[in-house]
């Protein structure tokens, strides 16, 4: 892979400013404080929030206590995307910090899956970066890798550890150099605006002629509403890791950069933000 090491570590150190208030029908003994952190966009709320937990705990009774959730304006946020996405795709044109609500009462079964323990987000990662080393290298590289290496993968993300993480990732971004990139490239695109979770289709890095592929290409042919005719205005922000990257950038490139660490690009379709 190219080596531009200082886009790696932006995006690993991405932080979202979030103040989380404990939602006004819980019970409690006290006043509950709002609670203010700055989250790692490329992990998982459910990872990140014990602190966030113990905060409201304190002034609840154990019996007043369930499974916690989050909410953001009326949408309960799901644990399994990561909290750059979430942002991306629900709160991206609001003020900072994001104001997220915290329940401990009535889980909302049908929008969310229970996250019973970290295992259960091991579990989702790991499922992620397998499915996405299949369509890159057919999962030969993951296959190769011994279970201290999964492990490493995992425990990097876990406690916020860059080069640990990065270490073992390398080589889930590699391919042969007759190659010129991954087989397929493995990509999500979330609009808010369709009942779909997501789009996810077979799509190579370069065409048959040996042209790169582009974020644009990608669009086109996937989610061709996402792009503004050449002649109309622009309805929508094609958003990753919070930035719009230019439709020229070469998909091979993006994936090797802007994938989070379940090895996919997230691309959030958000309609353009009227002033």
């Amino acid at each position: 892979m190219t080596d531009d090491k200082d886009v790696l570590r932006d995006v690993w150190f991405g932080r979202i400013p979030t103040c989380f208030t404990l939602y006004q029908d819980e019970i409690t003994e006290r006043e509950a404080e709002p609670y203010y952190l700055l989250l790692p966009r490329v992990s998982y709320l459910t990872l990140v929030t014990d602190k966030v937990k113990k905060h409201f705990q304190k002034v609840m009774r154990q019996e007043d206590i369930s499974e916690i959730w989050f909410e953001y304006e009326g949408t309960p946020l799901k644990w399994h995307y990561p909290i750059g996405l979430l942002f991306d795709l629900l709160a991206s044109s609001s003020a900072l910090p994001w104001n997220i609500i915290v329940h401990f009462k009535s889980f909302p079964e049908k929008d969310l899956l229970h996250c019973p323990s970290k295992d259960a987000i091991e579990a989702h990662f790991m499922s992620c970066v397998k499915e996405a080393d299949a369509l890159k290298h057919k999962s030969q590289v993951i296959n190769e890798m011994q279970k201290k290496d999964h492990k490493q993968l995992w425990m990097g993300l876990q406690n916020d550890r860059f080069d640990q993480f990065w270490a073992i990732n390398r080589k889930l971004m590699e391919y042969p150099a007759e190659e010129n990139g991954f087989r397929y490239i493995p990509f999500r695109i979330y609009q808010t605006t369709t009942e779909r979770p997501f789009i996810q289709k077979l799509f190579r890095p370069m065409a048959a002629d040996g042209q790169l592929h582009t974020l644009g290409d990608l669009l086109k042919e996937v989610c061709p509403s996402a792009i503004a005719p050449e002649d109309g205005e622009k309805k929508n922000q094609v958003m990753i890791h919070g930035i719009e990257p230019m439709l020229e950038t070469p998909l091979q490139w993006l994936s090797e950069h802007l994938s989070y660490p379940d090895n996919f690009l997230h691309i959030s379709i958000i309609p353009q933000p009227t002033d």
